[in-house]
């Protein structure tokens, strides 16, 4: 986790090719929104365990299916909350979209979202559906081994940049169609200079996305969350602990204490107020002996040979079961605090790895568009590609689309339909691949926005586990300042990438 909250701080947050999306649909399944749907099956707007407001869309174990009762225009990305019953609980939602909202109308699948099992918060899921006509919206919603909650379903309009792309599969579709029909070369340049075009502008969208992940644990606001959130599972940051380990050192000879300030260095200095990250690994080596050294230090046997004061023998008789006591409860509370903390590190190390492979996989991609346009597989090319500078990539986006057209153009001029064919087929795969990484990036931002939610529901006031005063007091101003914190990063986060 150190490394991460360092890798956070030395980044900084992408705003400038940032785009603010358009809600076209939007429904919270509370009572005014309740004649959005028509359905099919056992789901119903109940007062269950909404995301917002009061109400969310149950839906029973078995097959229910949700039509949108109006048509919807220009879809872009879908958004949706689940909450599944029970760690078993299954669930696959199948979304489609028709011109008609007929249930024996001709359906366009165009995602699918599933969940295995495993976590019982809510989850949030976002697929592309981008679409920019005016469609019909279905959900058909499969569940097994439980019931499950949906909310805060909401549509993006789809980017003008993607609408635009989407007419690549009707170019490719014509080109292949005129190879059938006759050798019109007047005709055919122009469809190959439009191709060309729009294969050079995938560049941009692979920047934009490299930006997008090279930055998307960027800003400081996350890192000062998480800093915060983790000194909330740090006992050296609970008076009663320090009480406890005042109360011990007073009984005990200077080797014992010795020892005792060993065990608490991963947990910082105490002189200087510094918290260390904690682990769930540093808690486990911490805690039984810990208890076993409070128990062995307050035992007559041995603070009677301790060369205490007659005062601090008597302390120690009197109040060492009750010291004990207080610590068992403490680090019992603490416990449960480090749980909901090493999750919400081990979701954010496992962002990172999808980040990470993201990244790797998107660079490749990038090598491979510019190699497919006979351009220099080199990293001075693709530092144009990704240059600050945009007359820079402008200018290298007309040398990809120039290439494109020439080659094409090449193979048709020398009569050469077979290897036409497969360049036009490989160019549209290429451009497909890269619509891809949209899919991907949905993925990461789900997990982004999944995190947020059970970052923010972690340090509720509802969730302070202490019950000593001055501890519960402690917690509350730690997540006082993590909740500001998260609330800037969250605001960043929705304006750069969603």
């Amino acid at each position: 986790m150190r490394n991460i909250i360092a890798l956070l701080c030395a980044m900084w947050l992408p705003g400038a090719f940032a785009q603010a999306s358009v809600i076209v649909f939007s429904d919270g399944f509370e009572q005014h929104d309740a004649n959005a749907w028509r359905q099919l099956g056992e789901c119903q707007p109940l007062l269950a365990i909404a995301r917002s407001g009061e109400l969310a869309l149950r839906c029973q174990s078995g097959n229910s299916v949700l039509f949108s009762k109006v048509a919807i225009n220009e879809m872009g990305v879908l958004e949706l909350w689940v909450k599944p019953a029970t760690d078993i609980t299954a669930y696959r939602i199948h979304v489609l979209v028709s011109d008609l909202p007929n249930i024996d109308a001709l359906w366009q699948p165009v995602a699918l979202i599933e969940h295995s099992g495993g976590d019982v918060n809510y989850k949030a899921h976002r697929v592309s559906i981008d679409d920019p006509a005016r469609r019909y919206l279905r959900l058909d919603i499969e569940t097994t081994n439980g019931i499950i909650d949906i909310d805060d379903v909401q549509i993006e309009r789809i980017l003008l940049a993607t609408a635009l792309q989407k007419n690549e599969q009707r170019i490719v579709s014509g080109i292949l169609d005129k190879l059938r029909q006759d050798q019109n070369i007047a005709l055919q340049a122009e469809s190959f200079r439009t191709l060309g075009v729009n294969y050079a502008a995938q560049l941009d969208l692979q920047r934009q996305y490299l930006e997008y992940a090279n930055a998307l644990h960027a800003g400081i606001a996350l890192a000062l969350a998480g800093s915060e959130r983790n000194k909330m599972a740090n006992p050296m940051a609970y008076a009663s602990f320090r009480n406890i380990i005042g109360n011990t050192k007073r009984v005990t000879t200077p080797l014992q204490q010795a020892r005792l300030s060993s065990m608490l260095k991963p947990f910082g200095d105490l002189a200087t107020a510094t918290l260390n990250v904690v682990s769930g690994g540093a808690y486990s080596a911490f805690a039984e002996p810990f208890k076993s050294f409070l128990a062995s230090s307050f035992d007559k046997s041995s603070y009677s040979d301790a060369g205490l004061s007659r005062a601090d023998r008597k302390f120690a008789e009197q109040n060492g079961l009750q010291i004990y006591q207080d610590a068992e409860r403490f680090l019992a509370e603490l416990e449960k605090e480090l749980q909901q903390v090493s999750a919400l590190d081990m979701d954010l190390i496992n962002i990172q790895k999808n980040i990470d492979s993201f990244r790797r996989n998107l660079d490749k991609q990038l090598r491979d568009t510019l190699q497919h346009a006979s351009m220099a597989r080199s990293q001075e090319t693709v530092s144009r590609a990704l240059s600050k500078d945009e007359t820079v990539r402008q200018k290298l986006m007309q040398e990809v689309a120039g290439n494109i057209s020439l080659k094409a153009n090449s193979y048709l001029n020398e009569g050469n339909n077979t290897d036409l064919v497969r360049f036009v087929l490989k160019t549209s795969e290429q451009l497909e691949q890269t619509q891809s990484y949209k899919d991907q990036f949905n993925q990461i931002t789900s997990a982004m926005l999944t995190y947020y939610d059970r970052f923010e529901r972690s340090i509720n006031s509802s969730q302070n586990p202490f019950t000593d005063a001055a501890d519960k007091q402690a917690w509350d101003h730690h997540a006082q300042k993590a909740r500001g914190y998260l609330q800037q990063s969250k605001e960043s986060f929705n304006r750069a990438y969603l």
